[in-house]
Formats: structure tokens, sequence, C-alpha cells
């Protein structure tokens, strides 16, 4: 299986595509994501929408507005009301995780690896096989 974060941007406009895939794919939706980090003392968070994997295929899509919301422990925002507003409409719990930030690695595509690795772990995504 294939799994695979793909980038939308960090939040600002493209927030509305991620809630308007995850409504157009309430079916797929397997988890709703929030990781929170920090960057030059500001908390921030990086909101995921992860699906099924595609039969026939087994790509497992990972959407993400990485790192530009922010941390709504510490600020209530309009942006991650939207997203919990996704999670009730869908029934679905916002799963969240303290995570490194995308800084701390030389390129985002390890950054990447990192998170599914984390994933993995936890298991909310599927070992692979």
């Amino acid at each position: 299986m294939i799994q695979r974060f793909i980038e939308l941007g960090s939040g600002y406009s493209d927030l509305y595509e991620l809630l308007e895939i995850g409504k157009s794919n309430k079916h797929r939706i397997v988890h709703l994501l929030a990781l929170h980090t920090q960057i030059d003392d500001t908390p921030i968070t990086s909101l995921v929408i992860v699906l099924k994997p595609t039969q026939p295929g087994d790509f497992q899509p990972l959407y993400v507005c990485r790192e530009g919301i922010p941390n709504p422990n510490y600020k209530k925002n309009k942006r991650y009301e939207l997203f919990e507003n996704l999670a009730t409409e869908l029934n679905k719990t916002i799963i969240e995780l303290q995570v490194k930030n995308s800084n701390q690695f030389a390129e985002s595509g390890l950054y990447y690896q990192h998170l599914i690795g984390i994933l993995r772990m936890n298991r909310y995504l599927p070992a692979l096989q």
C-alpha cells in the first residue's frame, strides 16, 4: 500500500478545498487529524483528512494543510472551527497529536515519512503489507 501526504497549502484559502474534499468523500474518510506543533514559539496546527485506500491500486491519500492554522488550544479561530464543523457533520472525532515541526527536517518528504511512521505506530494507518 502506498500512503502519501498531498499538501494543499498552509490552511488559508486552501482550507476550503480540504473541507470540500471531506464533504465530497464522506464514504472514504477514515480519520480527521490535528497535528499540533510549534515554530519560533508560535503554536500552530496542521489539519489532515485521511481517506480509505483506493481499490484497485491501494493508494491511501492524506490531504494536509500544513502548519498555517493557529493552535486552537491557545487561540480560538474560525479556520479550526470550520474543521470542527466538518467533524460534527461527518460524525467523526478529530484526533489530536503533538508532532515535530517540518523545519526540523531537510525536506518535506522526510517530514511526511516521519508523520506516516507516527501514524502507523499509533495504528491510525495500516502497516506496510
